[in-house]
């Protein structure tokens, strides 16, 4: 099944890590909270790390999210993890995929992968598709 949804970000929290090598790009960790509309609704706290310059829009992320919602009307808590390159407005080389053996309550056994899309016009969306066992069952 594919659960679509936006998102809005907020509370972003820059850390003051720098690493000890220094490579072409620089590199930092950042923390911010996200709110989640749609099939998949709710919040995620996400930890960010990324190589990237700003200036040439150039680089690669990383994200760990820990999401609290629900998805398709099924209330629980899993994580899922995404990553990107970009040379400018291109997207490339992504991964996406929910934590396995992450979900509690009834997100209990969820499955899948995770796709981040940017619209033209700036609007985040998530797909998510994934399985989940039946209502009433032990995943």
């Amino acid at each position: 099944m594919i659960s679509t949804s936006t998102f809005t970000t907020s509370d972003f929290d820059v850390t003051d890590y720098t690493p000890s090598i220094a490579t072409g790009l620089p590199s930092g960790h950042l923390r911010m909270s996200k709110t989640y509309a749609g099939d998949v609704a709710g919040r995620s706290i996400t930890q960010f790390t990324s190589a990237f310059d700003p200036e040439r829009g150039v680089g690669t992320y990383v994200a760990l999210e820990s999401f609290e919602g629900t998805v398709d009307g099924r209330h629980g808590a899993f994580n899922f993890v995404h990553a990107a390159s970009t040379s400018g407005a291109d997207r490339f080389n992504e991964y996406g995929v929910i934590v396995p053996e992450s979900g509690t309550e009834e997100l209990t056994g969820i499955t899948g992968t995770v796709r981040l899309h940017i619209d033209a016009d700036g609007t985040h969306r998530m797909d998510f598709e994934h399985d989940l066992p039946p209502r009433g069952t032990d995943a």
